[in-house]
């Protein structure tokens, strides 16, 4: 991993950076103006760089005392590289600056990486949402496992 690894605020101009990050990491991925009103107000994210290229990015949500992690993508060709774990640490620290007491996600049962990632970190499963999301196969749908964080 580089040196030259760098956190940026995500603004509406990187939108053009984040899409295709967006629609290679995700079966039903979020469309431009999704993703354009996550920006600002409650929400806060960052891209994470590595020279001049973004790795990866997450967008988080917080409303009170309790923040939402809303997505995190690394760009599939450095994947498996320590990125997401950077960015999901990134996450949790900013969550705790902005005052959250407990961070909440919500993960596809049949990503295992990602919950091994989100359980390193200290992540407990609380529940199951029942065919919450469509089938990344294009018919039927998959449970979300409810995961969450005290600070």
């Amino acid at each position: 991993m580089s040196n030259s690894l760098k956190f940026t605020q995500i603004i509406a101009a990187d939108l053009s950076q984040l899409m295709p990050i967006e629609n290679a990491c995700h079966s039903h991925p979020w469309n431009e103006k999704t993703f354009a009103t996550c920006i600002g107000g409650r929400y806060f994210g960052e891209k994470l760089s590595d020279a001049q290229e973004v790795v990866g990015f997450y967008v988080g949500e917080l409303v009170i005392d309790e923040a939402t992690l809303m997505d995190i993508c690394v760009e599939p060709s450095v994947q498996g590289k320590g990125f997401g774990k950077k960015l999901l640490n990134q996450f949790i620290q900013q969550a705790k600056a902005k005052g959250a007491l407990k961070i909440w996600l919500e993960v596809r049962a049949k990503n295992i990486n990602a919950q091994m990632l989100y359980m390193n970190a200290g992540f407990i499963e609380i529940s199951r949402r029942t065919g919450y999301y469509p089938s990344s196969r294009g018919f039927g749908y998959e449970d979300a496992i409810v995961m969450s964080l005290s600070i």
